[in-house]
Parts: structure tokens; C-alpha cells; sequence
């Protein structure tokens, strides 16, 4: 059930890691880790990052990730929608 007020309160919530550094440990393989700074979520909830690493923990190596540019897009047209003040 939804109470007035709580979509407010959900969105403070979903923009508050926003430009944080994280790290995202792969459920399938262990041995990798995506490192990057958190620049939102598209519209089907995925972590969009920004300066993104794949990190494989054996081998310590780091391989720069690409961007996609057509999900940045839409990203900004979704927090500039629903921008909080």
C-alpha cells in the first residue's frame, strides 16, 4: 500500500549514493569487481556508472571500461525529470 508522501521519501533514498565511489562484487565471478562512481540508474533500475574499472582480484590488473552514450542520455533526461530540491 502507498502512503502519501512515501514517493518523495523513495526518491531522497535512490539519489543520495549518487556520486559515490563503489565497488560491485559479481555474484558469478568471484574473481572480478567492477569499480566506478555511481552516476544514477536507467529506467530499468541498472547501477549506471561513470570512470568504470574491471578489477580481477587474481591477477591485479584493471581494464577501463567504455561508457555507453545512449544510456548516459537518457539517464540526464530522467534525474533532470525528477530532480529533487
Amino acid at each position: 500500500m502507498a502512503y502519501r508522501g512515501q514517493g518523495q521519501k523513495v526518491q531522497k533514498v535512490m539519489v543520495q549514493p549518487i556520486r559515490s565511489r563503489i565497488q560491485v562484487w559479481l555474484y558469478e565471478q568471484v574473481n572480478m569487481r567492477i569499480e566506478g562512481c555511481i552516476i544514477g540508474f536507467d529506467e530499468y533500475m541498472n547501477l549506471v556508472l561513470d570512470d568504470a574499472e574491471e578489477i580481477h582480484s587474481k591477477t591485479k590488473s584493471r581494464k577501463q571500461l567504455g561508457k555507453n552514450v545512449d544510456g548516459l542520455l537518457e539517464l540526464w533526461k530522467f534525474l533532470f525529470t525528477y530532480r529533487i530540491e
